[in-house]
């Protein structure tokens, strides 16, 4: 039987909005503030840092790049924003007004690939800023998150189209349809077999998906617990956050899931990572940041 420790670290207060979390190459926990449009950052068993962005910007999913710094979308400014570890901020202009970004991914070519979620579009731009933008070929399908799968291609989910898609480097896209009807998927991640996993937050379902597009669905205790971001640890294992359900959960390559609960009600986890230390660490809305180590205990 598997039980967790998990200890809250509070980071901001509750009206700034914790919402994506990245471990960076500076052995810190980088994460965004959504509410505040500000870049937070915790070295474990440190006291946390901010950078101030435009207060208004929305910056939401914030990853690791290529070269160095942490990347990461604004969604209410239509920009892609890159921190360094010291502190320097650039921002990067979209060619389509009102796109909305918010899914970004690092991607094998040494660009950064993301999504545009109000114009059916997927984006990359490289590490000096020039962006190129690619159409999908279906309308109103709320493009949002975007990982980098071991065949060489960028996986994303289509939360209102109901499907996956896949988008090689030569732009061209590829939509995997789910079997079930307004699963509404958005996290998603690559597994260590291969495969990507990702969540169904309308349907309370965890899915797998292989590169030539097999869907297998795990649905969750809780149907209703609306699953939100999902990561894979090393061994294999996958860890998501119950946005609605206040609990974070972990799925094996077999499809064993296991969920544990939250010490403070209605914390509202959304991003999830492993960090540095090598436990899963996710960002909480009321203004804190989780950490979450498993223990195996005798039944």
């Amino acid at each position: 039987m598997t039980q967790a420790s998990i200890d809250e670290h509070a980071v901001t207060d509750s009206e700034a909005g914790p919402y994506a979390i990245t471990t960076g190459p500076d052995g810190a926990l980088w994460f965004t503030l959504v509410h505040s449009g500000r870049i937070g950052r915790l070295v474990p068993g440190a006291e946390p840092t901010s950078h101030q962005l435009d207060p208004a910007c929305g910056p939401t999913i914030i990853v690791h790049g290529p070269d160095d710094a942490l990347w990461f979308t604004q969604y209410q400014a239509h920009r892609i924003g890159r921190i360094t570890t010291g502190g320097v901020i650039d921002n990067f202009a979209i060619p389509t007004p009102g796109c909305g970004p918010f899914g970004i991914a690092a991607g094998p070519d040494g660009a950064l690939w993301f999504t545009e979620t109000a114009a059916d579009r997927i984006g990359r731009i490289t590490v000096d800023g020039r962006v190129t933008e690619f159409p999908l070929p279906v309308t109103g399908a709320f493009p949002s998150a975007i990982t980098a799968g071991d065949d060489g291609g960028m996986w994303f989910t289509l939360n209102q189209a109901n499907a996956i898609g896949r988008i090689g480097m030569d732009g061209a896209v590829t939509l995997h349809s789910l079997p079930t009807k307004d699963a509404a998927p958005v996290g998603i991640s690559a597994g260590r077999d291969g495969a990507l996993w990702f969540v169904e937050i309308a349907a309370g379902q965890i899915g797998r998906i292989t590169p030539d597009g097999q869907v297998i669905e795990f649905p969750l205790p809780d149907r209703a617990a609306r699953p939100h971001a999902i990561t894979v640890a090393d061994d294999g294992t996958a860890w998501f956050t119950e946005w609605g359900g206040n609990r974070v959960g972990s799925i094996t390559p077999d499809g064993t899931i296991t969920v544990h609960d939250l010490p403070t009600p209605g914390s509202e986890p959304h991003g999830i990572t492993v960090g540095p230390d090598g436990a899963l660490w996710t960002a909480l809305e009321i203004g804190a940041l989780a950490r979450i180590v498993t223990v195996d205990s005798a039944t």
